[in-house]
Protein backbone atom coordinates (compact mmCIF):
# COMPACT_ATOMS: atom_id res chain seq x y z
CA UNK A 1 0.00 0.00 0.00
CA UNK A 2 1.54 3.06 -1.02
CA UNK A 3 -1.13 6.02 0.71
CA UNK A 4 -1.50 5.56 4.55
CA UNK A 5 -5.37 6.80 4.91
CA UNK A 6 -6.81 8.99 6.74
CA UNK A 7 -9.89 8.46 8.87
CA UNK A 8 -12.83 8.15 7.18
CA UNK A 9 -10.93 7.90 3.77
CA UNK A 10 -12.38 4.89 1.54
CA UNK A 11 -10.46 2.19 -0.64
CA UNK A 12 -11.18 0.81 -3.92
CA UNK A 13 -9.91 -2.41 -4.36
CA UNK A 14 -10.12 -5.77 -6.96
CA UNK A 15 -11.62 -8.91 -6.17
CA UNK A 16 -9.24 -12.38 -6.80
CA UNK A 17 -10.43 -15.51 -8.53
CA UNK A 18 -13.77 -16.38 -10.10
CA UNK A 19 -15.86 -14.22 -7.63
CA UNK A 20 -13.50 -11.50 -9.05
CA UNK A 21 -13.92 -12.46 -12.49
CA UNK A 22 -17.92 -12.91 -12.43
CA UNK A 23 -18.85 -9.08 -10.46
CA UNK A 24 -16.61 -7.80 -12.90
CA UNK A 25 -18.23 -9.44 -15.89
CA UNK A 26 -21.50 -8.24 -13.89
CA UNK A 27 -20.77 -4.50 -13.86
CA UNK A 28 -19.15 -4.83 -17.37
CA UNK A 29 -23.03 -6.02 -18.72
CA UNK A 30 -24.31 -2.87 -16.97
CA UNK A 31 -22.20 -0.57 -18.73
CA UNK A 32 -20.39 -0.27 -15.33
CA UNK A 33 -16.93 -1.21 -16.55
CA UNK A 34 -13.45 -0.22 -13.98
CA UNK A 35 -10.63 -1.67 -12.90
CA UNK A 36 -12.55 -2.51 -9.33
CA UNK A 37 -15.02 -4.09 -7.72
CA UNK A 38 -14.91 -3.85 -4.16
CA UNK A 39 -14.52 -1.08 -1.51
CA UNK A 40 -14.50 -0.09 2.28
CA UNK A 41 -14.15 2.45 4.43
CA UNK A 42 -11.30 3.07 6.70
CA UNK A 43 -12.11 3.83 10.69
CA UNK A 44 -8.34 3.68 12.33
CA UNK A 45 -6.46 1.47 14.63
CA UNK A 46 -5.55 0.04 11.76
CA UNK A 47 -9.44 -1.16 10.82
CA UNK A 48 -11.28 -0.98 7.94
CA UNK A 49 -15.45 -1.48 7.22
CA UNK A 50 -16.29 -3.52 4.56
CA UNK A 51 -19.87 -5.32 3.21
CA UNK A 52 -19.43 -8.94 2.53
CA UNK A 53 -21.82 -11.73 1.89
CA UNK A 54 -21.80 -12.39 5.58
CA UNK A 55 -22.99 -9.05 6.82
CA UNK A 56 -20.90 -5.92 6.85
CA UNK A 57 -17.91 -6.34 9.40
CA UNK A 58 -14.86 -4.87 10.98
CA UNK A 59 -11.42 -6.01 10.27
CA UNK A 60 -7.68 -5.02 10.59
CA UNK A 61 -6.42 -3.16 7.25
CA UNK A 62 -4.36 -5.72 6.43
CA UNK A 63 -6.94 -8.49 6.14
CA UNK A 64 -8.85 -6.46 3.57
CA UNK A 65 -8.03 -6.90 -0.17
CA UNK A 66 -5.36 -4.68 -1.47
CA UNK A 67 -6.56 -1.32 -2.46
CA UNK A 68 -5.85 0.19 -5.91
CA UNK A 69 -6.88 3.70 -5.05
CA UNK A 70 -7.61 5.72 -2.16
CA UNK A 71 -9.80 8.85 -1.97
CA UNK A 72 -7.41 10.51 0.21
CA UNK A 73 -6.65 13.85 -1.18
CA UNK A 74 -9.67 13.52 -3.59
CA UNK A 75 -12.55 14.27 -1.19
CA UNK A 76 -12.36 17.84 0.97
CA UNK A 77 -13.06 16.60 4.20
CA UNK A 78 -12.94 18.16 7.59
CA UNK A 79 -11.86 16.54 10.91
CA UNK A 80 -15.12 16.41 11.70
CA UNK A 81 -16.18 14.69 8.61
CA UNK A 82 -14.14 12.16 9.09
CA UNK A 83 -14.71 11.65 12.60
CA UNK A 84 -18.85 11.29 11.75
CA UNK A 85 -17.70 8.73 8.57
CA UNK A 86 -15.97 6.37 11.17
CA UNK A 87 -18.94 6.50 13.08
CA UNK A 88 -21.33 5.63 10.99
CA UNK A 89 -19.09 2.90 8.86
CA UNK A 90 -18.82 1.59 12.35
CA UNK A 91 -22.27 1.02 13.10
CA UNK A 92 -23.10 -0.19 9.88
CA UNK A 93 -20.98 -3.22 10.77
CA UNK A 94 -23.66 -5.93 11.38
CA UNK A 95 -25.60 -4.71 8.13
CA UNK A 96 -27.19 -7.52 5.80
CA UNK A 97 -25.84 -7.82 2.56
CA UNK A 98 -28.05 -8.01 -0.31
CA UNK A 99 -27.19 -10.06 -3.36
CA UNK A 100 -30.51 -8.41 -4.89
CA UNK A 101 -29.18 -4.77 -5.14
CA UNK A 102 -26.81 -5.61 -8.06
CA UNK A 103 -29.84 -7.02 -9.77
CA UNK A 104 -31.55 -3.51 -8.74
CA UNK A 105 -28.96 -1.84 -9.92
CA UNK A 106 -28.83 -3.79 -13.21
CA UNK A 107 -32.47 -2.95 -13.82
CA UNK A 108 -31.35 1.01 -13.77
CA UNK A 109 -28.78 0.72 -15.68
CA UNK A 110 -31.33 -0.84 -18.20
CA UNK A 111 -33.85 2.14 -17.61
CA UNK A 112 -36.34 -0.55 -15.69
CA UNK A 113 -37.02 0.52 -12.65
CA UNK A 114 -40.50 -0.75 -10.95
CA UNK A 115 -41.26 1.24 -7.48
CA UNK A 116 -40.47 -1.68 -5.41
CA UNK A 117 -37.05 -2.13 -6.69
CA UNK A 118 -36.40 1.59 -6.05
CA UNK A 119 -37.68 1.23 -2.47
CA UNK A 120 -35.52 -1.44 -1.39
CA UNK A 121 -32.56 -0.13 -3.07
CA UNK A 122 -32.82 2.80 -0.74
CA UNK A 123 -33.45 1.07 2.25
CA UNK A 124 -30.19 0.70 3.75
CA UNK A 125 -31.39 -2.38 6.01
CA UNK A 126 -28.97 -4.05 3.47
CA UNK A 127 -25.92 -2.98 1.56
CA UNK A 128 -23.07 -3.89 -0.76
CA UNK A 129 -19.66 -2.56 -0.73
CA UNK A 130 -20.23 0.64 -2.51
CA UNK A 131 -23.11 1.15 -1.39
CA UNK A 132 -21.89 0.75 2.43
CA UNK A 133 -19.36 3.65 1.51
CA UNK A 134 -21.98 5.83 0.00
CA UNK A 135 -24.37 5.68 3.01
CA UNK A 136 -21.74 5.95 5.82
CA UNK A 137 -20.84 9.38 3.74
CA UNK A 138 -24.39 9.94 3.95
CA UNK A 139 -25.13 9.89 7.52
CA UNK A 140 -21.82 11.71 8.24
CA UNK A 141 -23.66 14.43 6.09
CA UNK A 142 -20.91 14.14 3.14
CA UNK A 143 -22.90 13.65 -0.30
CA UNK A 144 -20.61 12.13 -2.76
CA UNK A 145 -23.27 12.28 -5.29
CA UNK A 146 -25.47 14.94 -6.74
CA UNK A 147 -26.71 13.47 -10.01
CA UNK A 148 -30.54 12.35 -8.30
CA UNK A 149 -29.68 9.11 -8.09
CA UNK A 150 -31.34 7.46 -4.94
CA UNK A 151 -29.69 6.26 -1.92
CA UNK A 152 -28.16 2.75 -2.29
CA UNK A 153 -27.44 3.42 -6.12
CA UNK A 154 -23.68 3.24 -6.56
CA UNK A 155 -21.75 0.28 -7.82
CA UNK A 156 -17.62 0.24 -6.81
CA UNK A 157 -17.14 1.72 -10.61
CA UNK A 158 -19.27 4.47 -9.36
CA UNK A 159 -16.54 5.44 -6.89
CA UNK A 160 -13.74 4.89 -9.17
CA UNK A 161 -14.78 7.53 -11.76
CA UNK A 162 -16.03 9.47 -8.80
CA UNK A 163 -12.44 9.68 -7.49
CA UNK A 164 -10.77 10.19 -10.79
CA UNK A 165 -12.66 12.72 -12.19
CA UNK A 166 -13.27 14.64 -8.76
CA UNK A 167 -9.76 15.78 -8.02
CA UNK A 168 -10.26 18.63 -5.50
CA UNK A 169 -8.10 20.25 -2.97
CA UNK A 170 -8.60 21.36 0.82
CA UNK A 171 -8.30 25.02 -0.44
CA UNK A 172 -11.87 23.98 -2.79
CA UNK A 173 -13.65 22.51 -0.18
CA UNK A 174 -16.25 25.32 0.01
CA UNK A 175 -16.95 25.20 -3.85
CA UNK A 176 -17.43 21.67 -3.77
CA UNK A 177 -20.07 21.62 -0.57
CA UNK A 178 -21.69 24.43 -2.62
CA UNK A 179 -22.12 22.03 -5.40
CA UNK A 180 -22.61 19.07 -3.90
CA UNK A 181 -24.60 20.17 -1.23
Amino acid sequence: MTTTPMLGDFALTKIRGLAGAFVNAGQHLVGDGSPVQHAFVYVGDGQVVQAMPGGAELIPLEEASEPVLWSSGRIPLTAADRVRICGAARGLVGTPYSFLDYASIALAYYRIRPAWVRDFVADSGHLICSQLVDEAYLRAGVHLFDDGRIPGDVTPGDLWRLLNVQRVTSTDRDLWRLAHA
